[in-house]
């Protein structure tokens, strides 16, 4: 086990930095001109080079990388070059916000798609299954920004139990409201994602009912529910957690588009910000703790896979 956790700890750094080239060299063939853009219409060209030569934007490549790289490994992502502000640090503001909306979503999806993807199985060739099944695969076509709009229109404007857009100013010092304030928006991202994934659920816990294990379990006695939550469920959490490095990802993108349709000070919404601000060292790190981030839960699945699987450890 600590072998292969050391091998998936290398492929983690690998991916990292791999993924911090293609950010690096992505963001320099975007149009536009950042030090036009600090400068101004009024700028004049001598003002526009002397402020590219301030900022660095004048380096070679390889040497504003490295520069980058080396504030990495210091645990400095940059400074913003409209604000003047550390990206770590707006970084850590944004989180506060983003971080516990994906947890609450995640939460939200789990709830949606495990019991319901076991009974939509369970209940297979009945009208409940086949109603629970088209149900998922029609939610799980819904674009989470119309998804959004209806919840809003529903508990926002008719029912008027949640705020339609906003977070407070007291952020989480007043948790009651900051966390109605993230309950709409997570709503909106765990039903189209506990959608998606309970199909997931359902698919392996038909996988799991056809088992010989399950059957002989079923002969000896035991119903088939029973026999399924007894033996087969292991299996059906083994498929969940899979799965689940791929939803994480999902949210992600979701929580980028639900920030800005309830104007959520996210990291998202700064995201989205300083790119049509073209703010380099900002979308930089943005898009590294991201990736990073979305690697980290890939690594964290794949211990837990072989934690709980007896078979890959055996076939070590």
């Amino acid at each position: 086990m600590i072998r292969y956790t050391l091998t998936r700890l290398a492929l983690l750094v690998v991916g990292l930095v791999v993924a911090s080239m293609l950010i690096f060299l992505s963001l320099r063939v975007l149009p536009g001109d950042v030090a036009q853009l600090i400068a101004g219409t009024d700028s004049t060209p001598t003002q526009v080079a002397a402020l590219r030569e301030r900022l660095g934007l004048t380096d070679p490549l390889p040497q504003q990388y490295l520069d980058w790289i080396g504030g990495l490994l210091r645990g400095d992502l940059g400074t913003s070059l409209l604000t003047g502000a550390s990206v770590s640090g707006e970084l850590l503001e944004k989180a506060r916000v983003t971080v516990p909306l994906g947890i609450l979503a995640l939460v939200i999806a789990l709830l949606i798609a495990v019991p319901l993807g076991v009974l939509s199985a369970l209940r297979r060739g009945r009208p409940g299954g086949g109603a629970l099944s088209v149900s998922a695969q029609t939610l799980a076509a819904v674009p989470v920004v119309w998804a959004g709009m209806m919840l809003v229109v529903v508990f926002a404007v008719w029912l008027g139990w949640l705020p339609a857009q906003g977070f407070p100013r007291a952020g989480w010092s007043d948790p009651v409201a900051a966390a109605r304030a993230l309950l709409l928006p997570a709503l909106t991202i765990g039903i189209v994602e506990g959608a998606m994934l309970l199909r997931f659920v359902r698919s392996a816990t038909l996988q799991a009912i056809g088992q010989d294990y399950v059957r002989t379990a079923a002969a000896k006695g035991l119903t088939r529910t029973q026999a399924l939550l007894r033996h087969g469920l292991p299996n059906v959490a083994l498929s969940v957690i899979t799965v689940l490095g791929l939803q994480v990802a999902g949210i992600i993108v979701g929580a980028v588009v639900i920030e800005q349709l309830f104007t959520l000070p996210g990291i998202g919404r700064m995201l989205v910000a300083d790119v049509g601000s073209r703010d380099l060292p900002s979308v930089q790190g943005e898009l590294l703790a991201l990736t990073g981030f979305v690697l980290l839960v890939g690594f964290v699945v794949d211990l837990a896979h072989r934690s709980l699987d007896p078979r890959q450890r055996e076939s070590s």
